[in-house]
């Protein structure tokens, strides 16, 4: 007869195993697959309790659609580097791309930046754009971007609508229930142009 301890232990060191395999497939594929680890996310610890609870919760609330823009925007910015970049390889931030006072406006902002002696967010000039300039970026390409969307009129409108709804999140607001709703919607309509 088997003993009950062997197979508790061969149970929990298969388990141990497991989890440490799967921990390697999430780093590697910079997956997460749910498993409910707890992720603290680092505070200052020695300011943040100094705040007012209700704004910190509202932060917290906050957090998740900030996030979907980040990954929105970012993708956004991808998508336009890679796609100019493919029509005109090496001159995709150029002029003839880029509507000029967006071209004049981001040498600006670059400039402004580095002489304030603070480390630079980027070499790449379209990550001094704002949401609003990479839909013109994109209209002045639309010979371009016309191979993925549709219909340039569509693309303006999601948008402006997406750009309504970035405004409280890019400027510490909170959300009201329908703005999130329209965020959810707008982020929704922006894939299905793609489609």
């Amino acid at each position: 007869m088997d003993k009950p301890i062997p197979r508790i232990k061969l149970f929990g060191i298969s388990n141990q195993l497991l989890e440490t395999a799967l921990d390697r497939v999430e780093a590697d594929l910079a997956l997460d697959l749910g498993r409910n680890k707890q992720v603290r996310q680092e505070k200052d610890w020695r300011y943040y309790p100094q705040f007012d609870l209700a704004v910190r919760q509202e932060a917290a609330r906050m957090a998740r659609h900030y996030e979907v823009f980040y990954c929105l925007e970012q993708s956004i910015r991808k998508m336009i580097i890679e796609m100019l970049d493919s029509a005109d390889p090496g001159n995709w931030w150029d002029p003839k791309r880029v509507p000029q006072n967006i071209f004049d406006e981001v040498a600006s902002r670059m400039k402004k930046e580095k002489d304030a002696g603070v480390t630079v967010r980027s070499d790449e000039p379209i990550d001094y754009t704002n949401f609003g300039e990479l839909g013109e970026i994109i209209k002045k390409n639309w010979d371009v971007f016309g191979s993925v969307f549709e219909s340039q009129r569509a693309v303006e409108k999601v948008m402006n609508s997406l750009n309504v709804v970035r405004g409280p999140i890019a400027h510490c607001s909170p959300l009201s229930e329908d703005e999130v709703v329209r965020l959810r919607l707008s982020v929704k309509d922006w894939f299905r142009l793609m489609e």
